[in-house]
């Protein structure tokens, strides 16, 4: 019997590029593309400017609730709250509770940001 020979066919590399450019559109229509910002982070020194006769205010900063001096209020009015009328170096003590995330402290203090002239501290954990 004879041997019956198989021809092979070149491979076509049309259907692997249009597999990766398939691959490559759906990959970038459903990512998210973020703006990230840069919060600035200071460390305390030994002493300050601050003034004398100006008491610092408190925020504390939880899961779901934010207090200033113990009133509660949303994050949003935070730039129309008692900080907006703040003197310039006036002390502002962040203290966080429990499970408080990086996204929610960041949110704070982007909010902060906007009220200039502030001395914001974030206290540790205890």
């Amino acid at each position: 019997m004879a041997k019956v020979r198989v021809s092979r066919r070149r491979l076509s590399m049309t259907p692997l590029i249009d597999v990766i450019f398939l691959l490559l559109l759906f990959f970038m229509l459903t990512s998210t593309f973020s703006k990230f910002s840069e919060v600035e982070l200071s460390a305390s020194g030994a002493g300050g400017t601050t003034p004398p006769d100006v008491p610092p205010i408190f925020l504390q900063l939880m899961s779901e609730d934010l207090r200033l001096n113990g009133n509660s209020l949303p994050l949003s009015a935070l730039p129309v709250s008692d900080l907006s009328t703040a003197e310039i170096g006036t002390p502002v003590l962040i203290s966080l509770g429990d499970y408080v995330d990086a996204q929610r402290l960041t949110d704070l203090l982007v909010a902060l940001r906007q009220l200039e002239g502030l001395k914001i501290t974030v206290l540790g954990a205890s």
